[in-house]
């Protein structure tokens, strides 16, 4: 994930800035691209909500997972409403910083919500994570970590 977001800076949930090569290291990332007016994104937020809190939260050791939100909101003010009302304790890419539009080419998204799961090196593992997470639940992490060549040292 050091390449995908290389000499940026992430903003958690309460606007603290993080910086990604720590926050991403060694876990599969799920880049959700969203927006608080889009009504199938406002549905699907609270599925991925659950699915992040008993992965990440609620597993000992922690599950090496963590989201990226990239927003389609109108504003940086909806953008936080949106991320305080709805989002789960993840990451964002700040409302302003225009390497969103070159991550939706990159990952071709043409509509939302799309959550579109990645490796470290950003390479794309599957770009229906929603519908994963929808149709297996937890289990389909499984897959993904597979496919993340990542190093575990957690049970199984």
């Amino acid at each position: 994930m050091v390449d995908v977001f290389s000499g940026r800076l992430l903003v958690s949930k309460d606007g603290r800035s993080v910086d990604p090569e720590e926050a991403l290291q060694n876990k599969v990332v799920g880049l959700y691209f969203s927006a608080g007016w889009c009504s199938p994104c406002r549905d699907f937020t609270p599925v991925l909500c659950d699915f992040y809190t008993e992965l990440v939260e609620e597993t000992q050791p922690s599950t090496p997972f963590e989201v990226v939100f990239i927003s389609s909101d109108h504003s940086a003010e909806e953008m936080a409403g949106y991320m305080r009302a709805m989002h789960g304790d993840w990451l964002a890419l700040p409302f302003h910083d225009p390497y969103k539009h070159d991550l939706k080419k990159k990952y071709n998204i043409t509509a939302i919500p799309k959550l579109v799961i990645v490796k470290q090196t950003g390479e794309v593992i599957t770009d229906k994570g929603r519908k994963q997470i929808r149709d297996k639940g937890l289990s389909c992490f499984r897959n993904w970590l597979e496919g993340a060549d990542i190093f575990q040292n957690f049970p199984s």
